[in-house]
């Protein structure tokens, strides 16, 4: 039984492929470019030989390929996108359109000039990650299921913060099934206003295998307490540093007791062990964090996670990491963090947390999933 399993943060994509016939540290895995920095690169490269480009497609995660757009729009270049497409840059259009950018229809589109550079944009390219692991000689036919995770900000009404909007819905998940895998779905039960999720279910037909999206973050933590000495441990506080997001768990017996969400380039290590600290204590509130240009803090309950007890305080992962690295001054400040790296690869975090969540939604794969999870930690994490 094979699962492809695809993470797609901000800097790259993280690509596992489970095999029940080979054990977790065995299974095939690349870490690739993410689709929005080749994004990026292309356009970079349009802007530098001043050649108008066209944006089509599904909405996909911006960042590195909306600033691209931006600055090409600003270099006085014809840059052209359609609705869809558009949404990457802005879910509405008036602003897309003061950067400069026309929205077309489809059909203006396809009048255009083959003079204008047409970039597609779609987070999953199903195909293409197909194809590289045929130049292999690995197939990727007769799937049992296929996992993606990507970050979704929700589909914010006009007016209103994506950044609350977010986290009304993180609330209102936990609130739901206190457990992470309870931000995995199918596709055919994906929240309407999760509309980047969906994005993802359109953007591969081609796939005849039950397909699982999930948010980025819940499934890094649900991945790294696979770790067996994360694992081992009942009440923890679980760090994700990512390219773009921070977000620490406060986790326990009866799942998420609390959750805070931050900018990784808003943060530096003092600011963000302090919030961790006010997180574990429960005297973290929604406003500080939303205050300080984060999306917010969400604590359950009055019992309070004492750090400083044991060997470490915290288990961090994350491609930004290094936040917490480097030497230890002597000082009741400072947390001792633990570098998580569950069968073996940091890097691949979200891609086991999607399998767990998949055990939970497929029940025909359950027990697969759940011997080949279990034989690092002996005890897996199911209901964290």
């Amino acid at each position: 039984m094979k699962i492809l399993t695809v993470d797609i943060g901000t800097g790259t994509q993280d690509i596992f492929l489970f095999d029940s016939n080979l054990n977790m540290e065995n299974g095939f895995k690349l870490v690739l470019p993410s689709p929005t920095m080749m994004v990026h690169r292309r356009i970079q490269a349009a802007t530098q030989r001043r050649t108008p480009i066209l944006l089509t497609g599904k909405l996909m995660g911006g960042g590195p390929s909306a600033w691209a757009a931006r600055d090409h729009a600003a270099a006085g270049i014809p840059a052209y996108a359609t609705p869809e497409a558009a949404r990457t840059l802005d879910d509405e259009p008036a602003k897309v359109e003061q950067m400069g950018i026309k929205i077309i229809s489809d059909d203006e589109a396809l009048r255009l000039p083959s003079t204008v550079h047409r970039l597609h944009f779609k987070d999953f390219d199903f195909l293409l990650i197909a194809e590289t692991f045929a130049r292999f000689g690995v197939s990727l036919r007769d799937l049992a299921a296929v996992c993606v995770a990507v970050f979704d900000h929700g589909d914010s009404p006009p007016g209103v913060s994506d950044r609350q909007f977010r986290f009304d819905y993180l609330d209102a998940r936990i609130k739901a099934k206190n457990s992470l895998s309870s931000f995995a779905f199918l596709s055919k039960d994906i929240p309407l206003i999760m509309t980047r999720l969906q994005a993802v279910a359109d953007s591969a037909p081609e796939i005849d295998a039950p397909l699982i999206v999930m948010d980025t973050a819940p499934a890094a933590v649900l991945g790294t307490s696979f770790d067996p000495v994360v694992a081992a441990r009942v009440r923890k506080m679980i760090v994700n540093v990512g390219n773009f997001h921070t977000l620490a768990f406060r986790l326990g017996e009866k799942g998420v007791e609390g959750v805070f969400e931050h900018h990784t380039g808003e943060i530096d290590r003092p600011k963000l062990e302090g919030y961790i600290r006010a997180l574990a204590d429960g005297s973290l509130t929604h406003q500080a964090i939303f205050d300080d240009m984060g999306h917010g803090a969400l604590v359950y309950g009055n019992n309070p996670l004492e750090l400083g007890n044991a060997a470490w305080d915290i288990a961090v992962t994350g491609p930004r990491r290094s936040l917490f690295q480097g030497v230890i001054q002597p000082s009741s400040f400072r947390l001792h963090p633990y570098f998580a790296v569950p069968y073996g690869d940091m890097m691949l975090s979200g891609n086991f947390g999607m399998l767990a969540a998949a055990a939970d939604l497929l029940p025909k794969l359950n027990e697969p999933i759940r011997k080949a999870l279990g034989g690092q930690t002996g005890n897996a994490p199911w209901d964290s």
